[in-house]
């Protein structure tokens, strides 16, 4: 194999006694070395880049759209515990603060460790497997009767694209696309945005959308969700041709409800959060939703 071999050599320049005399040129050896390392251990052509995240409410009404928004801050926790830096792209907010909807997009660096050293990756290598539909049971809030109910949000990882393949917006074509324009929500008074300068665009083939209303232009929100949509169309692509692959193929359409989850955050009668792709689980549901989800994401780094 190419990189094996190319290992190997690097490996044998490295046992040289004058391999350090030149420091510069030890360094960006060895820089070379665990970008070759990181290669072979599976770090794939998006993975040191950035990521856009997309939360959807699914079966459970109230319940699931505050499970959303229970998500949406355990990540944002988390970003901010490795330093992350995250902004917020679209929001559909219900009136008790959670979310039918939330789209952010986080960048930044984070080292991956090998036993030679390490690899700078980005966010979308360390969250991608955070993909799926994830399932809440707890005693809910807002049943009168205070009875147990189970609710499901799907998180949605996505690449983010800076230069899309093909030729950028050409990349979709423009027969494929259907563009909505909207007036952006705002706080009211004096600060509401009183022109459509929120988009939605619709990928007609396959019925995925993307959403911004978080830019000043309706111009620049049309790019941002061209953006994130090109991102879903590679990751929608990218599953797929797995699938295959795998002879395992199944239809790109996920539902939002029971049988489908990743992962389940069981608050009542118990407490346990258990990934059900590793069978990784704790009982410190707390910590977890206080953003300490790395030994979830080590979990799954190989799936």
């Amino acid at each position: 194999m190419k990189i094996e071999r190319q290992l190997k050599e690097i490996e044998a320049a490295m046992a040289d006694p004058g391999f350090w005399q030149n420091k510069a040129g030890a360094q960006d050896t060895l820089r070379r070395y665990n970008e070759l390392k990181a290669e072979l251990e599976g770090v794939g052509k998006y993975d040191k880049g950035d990521a856009i995240i997309t939360i959807f409410s699914g079966a459970g009404g109230d319940d699931a759209e505050d499970f959303s928004r229970m998500l949406y801050e355990m990540y944002q926790k988390y970003f901010d515990k490795v330093g992350f830096e995250w902004r917020e792209l679209h929001a559909n907010m219900n009136d008790h603060g959670g979310f039918r909807n939330v789209t952010f997009e986080i960048s930044g660096r984070k080292p991956f460790d090998f036993a030679q050293g390490k690899v700078l990756i980005g966010p979308y290598a360390i969250l991608k497997n955070e993909s799926g539909v994830h399932r809440l049971v707890r005693v809910s809030p807002f049943n009168a009767k205070g009875l147990r109910h189970t609710s499901f949000s799907l998180v949605e990882v996505i690449p983010k694209l800076a230069n899309p393949p093909a030729g950028g917006r050409n990349y979709i074509p423009a027969d494929e696309m259907k563009i909505e324009f909207a007036r952006a929500g705002g706080p009211g008074g004096q600060n509401v945005n009183k022109r459509e300068s929120a988009v939605r665009i619709v990928h007609i083939p396959t019925n995925l959308s993307a959403h911004s209303s978080s830019e000043r232009s309706q111009h620049a929100n049309r790019e941002k969700a061209l953006e994130i949509l090109t991102g879903k169309l590679y990751k929608l692509r990218e599953d797929e041709r797995k699938k295959k692959e795998q002879g395992m193929y199944i239809s790109k359409t996920t539902e939002i409800e029971w049988g489908n989850q990743i992962r389940s955050y069981v608050l009542h009668p118990y407490k346990m959060i258990k990934d059900h792709r590793t069978n990784h689980e704790t009982s410190q549901v707390e910590k977890v939703l206080s953003g300490d989800i790395e030994e979830f994401l080590k979990a799954e780094k190989d799936l």
